[in-house]
């Protein structure tokens, strides 16, 4: 089947489609969201190569797919995650204290480093903590939306993955389950060009990963994913109906990610640089920006004075966590019982006696009384 490409916005800002109903207001903080992922990773990626934080996946190049279609989540409603959705967690109220503690994996870290680095969870905006493990979330998030609907609950949980977990259980499960049950979610396919080395053609031979949806009974929606207008307006379409008792609905994001899958890996093995270069032309900021100056609602020169502003906030924050005491040690073997038993606290304090003489840990905090 042939799918229709749908976009508001030209690489140029030019408005070609219908505009979402959003205030100047939200237009503005749309921009600014974005920005804010776009200087976050760039802070991040430059900490881990001076070895100061362990592991970054960035998102250049996605901030529209991303930010644009998790600001049609409401309050009420789940984020579930992939790899690269931290920035919308941090714009639906993820404190970005806890973003960067949990980069650094100290004292401060809500997971108590027991997830990597770029690994975020925060209960407050129903963002829950993600695995490394592909596709593993979308039947874990079809399974809380039906749980939503048996309770009589009217939020709806977004449920994000890249191109790469299209071919995972986890995709074809929980696109099944969630059709047959017309679960309140919807599946947000960040199709990003490559699944780490794996070019997104190699992955089907569909002509479009929402021509998917049709196996599953459900509608289906590609989207210009570097046009945060069309991406904001099409999930919110697909939120509506998930909201309204009609069941899910795959939404596809076309969009490249930028640079490497992670900071461990190397682009220029797998890709061509004219590639690169082509989707560096299409920007997902520098696309918003032009058609927010030609409206108006941003000076020219603003975007730098903008960027200024968020840098200083993050690299305050920044030094605050830097300076943030390293993880408690008794946290091994806290939290799967109400009260560590005899047996954990003996391993415990046979651990930190060798790490201790050994020099291989920090100090630790006290032996358990046994």
């Amino acid at each position: 089947m042939t799918t229709t490409l749908q976009r508001i916005l030209e690489p140029d800002g030019r408005l070609v489609g219908e505009a979402p109903d959003l205030s100047d207001e939200q237009l503005r903080a749309l921009f600014t969201h974005m920005l804010r992922v776009r200087v976050l990773d760039e802070r991040m990626l430059k900490l881990q190569r001076a070895g100061r934080v362990g592991f970054v996946g960035t998102a250049k190049g996605l901030e529209a797919a991303i930010v644009g279609s998790a600001f049609a989540l409401e309050p009420r409603d789940w984020l579930w995650s992939g790899l690269r959705e931290g920035g919308a967690a941090v714009m639906r109220g993820l404190p970005l204290a806890e973003y960067i503690a949990q980069m650094y994996c100290n004292a401060n870290d809500t997971a108590k480093g027991r997830q990597m680095c770029n690994h975020f969870q925060h209960k407050g905006s129903h963002y829950p903590s993600w695995s490394s493990v592909i596709g593993t979330q979308i039947p874990h998030g079809v399974g809380a939306a039906y749980a939503a609907k048996v309770r009589g609950s009217d939020e709806v949980h977004g449920i994000y993955f890249g191109d790469g977990a299209t071919s995972s259980n986890g995709f074809h499960s929980g696109m099944n389950f969630a059709a047959v049950w017309k679960a309140p979610c919807v599946f947000v396919c960040v199709d990003n060009g490559w699944a780490i080395s794996v070019c997104n053609r190699d992955q089907t031979a569909a002509e479009s990963y929402a021509d998917k949806a049709d196996a599953y009974g459900m509608p289906g929606v590609e989207v210009d994913g570097n046009d945060v207008l069309a991406c904001y307006r099409e999930t919110k379409r697909a939120i509506d109906r998930a909201r309204s008792g009609a069941g899910p609905s795959l939404v596809v994001l076309k969009t490249y990610r930028m640079l490497g899958h992670s900071s461990s890996d190397d682009p220029t093995k797998y890709r061509d640089a004219a590639e690169v270069d082509s989707w560096a032309a299409r920007d997902p900021l520098e696309r918003f920006e032009r058609y927010l100056v030609a409206r108006k609602l941003l000076q020219p020169s603003e975007r730098a004075s903008l960027e200024d502003t968020l840098t200083s906030e993050i690299d305050t924050e920044i030094h605050r966590q830097e300076a943030a005491p390293p993880m408690a040690l008794k946290t091994l073997v806290e939290d799967v019982y109400a009260e560590v038993p005899r047996h954990l606290r003996r391993q415990y304090n046979a651990f930190i006696t060798v790490a201790e003489r050994l020099g291989h840990a920090q100090k630790g905090d006290g032996a358990f009384p046994l």
